[in-house]
């Protein structure tokens, strides 16, 4: 096995074992974004018990897949998705080819929620993708509320990249999905996706898979990781207790923390720490929070089945660690930042933004099509207020705020519970419109207030 200073994101060494790319699926609710995933990867992301009662997706889904390319077959049959333990190369599967199907990627998908009121999980997820299929049904106008929502969330999170994904065809005629076709063109003049490629697909038949894959390889490119010259910092966006229930003490495994690698690389045996850890609560004297990261060692690498050695930025992976499982059951580490002891950011209590607010509320059902000016005054987003509340994304963490202090566009604002990041952090800002977090604007992280860290 080579070592990690020797490897990059398209090397086959790495890519065999885990992923190095993380796409997301976005879109509103019953879009097909999940049955896209499990075309893709043969995996229902959709798997707690509320998920399947109301067959809408709750928590955001992990799936991944490795996409090959025949030697032989022509474009586009020559492209094929399959589960993350797939060999790197096999004999091709079409009818009279004798080619070998090679990897090209290997593919985390993050499947997230298109329900308004799960916008801040969706911008969770949209903090860790390279790059985005935007999901849009041809059988339902266009666009719909969450489709406006979740395509300015990712202008907000910078991401380049976006794949138009026109589903369902199988349920319209030619001409029906050839009007669409120039609608969502008309939809997303002006947006990051106005010279985005549009695929027709039927997710559900699995029509033009192998479409996508072709776009996903050629369109979205792996971006340029920082392996060794940082230390190694993941945003944590799942969590788990893995043992049964009724496991014995002796049987006991510590909890799992799962996540994307922004920086540098783990591997099995490192000492780490996760940030802000526990907190404590308020300083009686100084009324300064205090924190205590917590430390740990790290006892396996996963990414879903495959077993690492070490773990690379790019892809979701699991973090076995000799935590308490109670620390990390039911997502408890969400939002939380892992790394090497003492070389994470600091943890703040209280941030200063600069800030900048969109015209309008967008994602609402009264938000007209084809990016209209609504001039109702009720959709029109008003300046930020001192004491206000808001809720705030910053890195993998929903955080509610208290506005201290506003100048133009500049905020003092007060975090109701610690977050471990650091100044330069992009971070999107939410207002509780008729009783949902609503997308009102985006900001970047000037200075910070720390909180005190007790080690023990």
């Amino acid at each position: 096995m080579l070592e990690p200073n020797t490897l990059n994101s398209l090397s086959l060494e790495v890519m065999s074992a885990q992923a190095t790319l993380n796409v997301g699926l976005i879109g509103h609710v019953a879009h097909g974004k999940s049955t896209l995933v499990k075309a893709l990867s043969g995996i229902h992301t959709v798997k707690f018990k509320a998920e399947m009662e109301r067959n809408i997706t709750i928590k955001l889904g992990y799936a991944n897949a490795k996409i090959y390319k025949c030697d032989s077959c022509v474009k586009p049959g020559c492209y094929s998705a399959h589960g993350s333990n797939k060999v790197d190369k096999f004999a091709c599967t079409n009818k009279g080819c004798k080619g070998t199907m090679i990897l090209q990627r290997h593919i985390s998908f993050v499947d997230c929620p298109g329900h308004d009121v799960l916008m801040a999980t969706m911008l969770n997820g949209a903090a860790v993708m390279d790059g985005a299929l935007l999901m849009i049904a041809s059988n339902e106008e266009c666009p719909q509320p969450q489709t406006l929502e979740h395509l300015a969330a990712v202008e907000i999170m910078k991401l380049e990249h976006i794949i138009i994904v026109q589903n369902k065809m199988d349920l319209i005629t030619e001409e029906q999905a050839l009007e669409q076709c120039k609608i969502i063109k008309e939809f997303v003049k002006g947006t990051k996706a106005e010279n985005s490629p549009i695929v027709p697909i039927s997710a559900q038949l699995r029509v033009n898979i192998d479409v996508i894959c072709e776009y996903i390889c050629n369109y979205i490119p792996i971006p340029k990781r920082n392996f060794m010259d940082e230390t190694p910092r993941m945003m944590i966006v799942r969590s788990f207790d893995i043992n049964k229930p009724g496991a014995k003490p002796n049987e006991l495994l510590g909890g799992v923390a799962g996540g994307s690698i922004i920086t540098g690389i783990l591997r099995i045996g490192d000492e780490i720490e996760i940030r802000p850890g526990i907190v404590l609560g308020r300083n009686a004297i100084t009324g300064q929070y205090q924190c205590q990261p917590l430390r740990t060692i790290i006892t396996s690498l996963h990414s879903e089945k495959n077993i690492l050695q070490y773990a690379v930025p790019g892809g979701l992976i699991g973090v076995g660690t000799k935590l308490d499982p109670d620390l990390c059951k039911s997502d408890k580490l969400i939002g939380q930042v892992l790394g090497h002891v003492g070389k994470l950011p600091d943890i703040y209590s209280q941030i200063e933004i600069n800030f900048s607010l969109m015209k309008r509320i967008i994602g609402c059902k009264e938000t007209p099509k084809n990016n209209e000016i609504k001039t109702k005054s009720k959709n029109k987003i008003s300046k930020l207020l001192k004491d206000e509340k808001l809720m705030l994304n910053i890195g993998s963490v929903s955080v509610n705020c208290n506005v201290s202090g506003v100048k133009e566009d500049l905020a003092r604002l007060i975090l109701s519970s610690p977050v471990c990041t650091m100044e330069g952090e992009k971070i999107a800002i939410s207002r509780a419109i008729e009783s949902h977090w609503r997308l009102i604007g985006w900001g970047k992280i000037t200075r910070g207030k720390p909180v005190e860290i007790i080690n023990e």
